[in-house]
């Protein structure tokens, strides 16, 4: 578990269906994700059953993002390997309501901290869809720097790719 000043970050489980079934069936989330809006909970339900298995297997993941007031679900941040990059990616997705509240900056810079310096994480990227801007000052706020431009999945449109690593973050005063 991670916790900030006022989040919450641990394993998502299926008692988180319902939640994340909200998040992924909302088009405005979907917008800049590349990814369908998600139309039964068992898609929700085999998508889980993948994170679980990548906590196993690489040691991290997507978070489920807890609002500590309260204890309200927010969304996910985290971790995921990108075999087809052999990178790893920080990524975030919060229900609308959260969005231009700090909960990505806040969720995002102590995912870092947690891969550098817990993980003794080499390198970790950040891809997002050129029109999110939101998303682009949210990898500039923790430190990232730029990279290139470069499609995400075969046949998709060009993404922007942000980087870092351990020192990049030290010498941005981030940690």
């Amino acid at each position: 578990m991670i916790e900030t000043e006022r989040l919450l970050l641990r394993e998502i489980t299926l008692d988180d269906k319902e939640e994340l079934f909200k998040l992924y069936s909302d088009p405005e989330v979907q917008k800049y994700t590349g990814e369908p809006v998600v139309e039964s909970i068992e898609e929700i339900e085999k998508a889980i059953q993948t994170r679980i298995s990548n906590y196993k297997k690489y040691g991290f993941g997507r978070w489920a993002t807890i609002l500590k007031n309260g204890m309200h679900f927010v969304g996910w941040a985290g971790l995921e390997y990108l075999p087809e990059f052999d990178e790893i990616d920080l990524g975030y997705r919060f229900l609308p309501e959260y969005w231009g509240s700090g909960i990505a900056t806040e969720a995002a810079d102590a995912i870092l901290a947690y891969g550098f310096y817990q993980l003794q994480l080499k390198k970790i990227i950040a891809i997002a869809m050129t029109e999110n801007n939101a998303s682009i000052r949210v990898m500039q706020k923790i430190g990232m720097e730029f990279d290139k431009f470069a499609p995400y999945e075969a046949g998709s449109k060009e993404a922007i790719w942000y980087w870092c690593d351990q020192q990049l973050i030290t010498k941005n005063k981030r940690h």
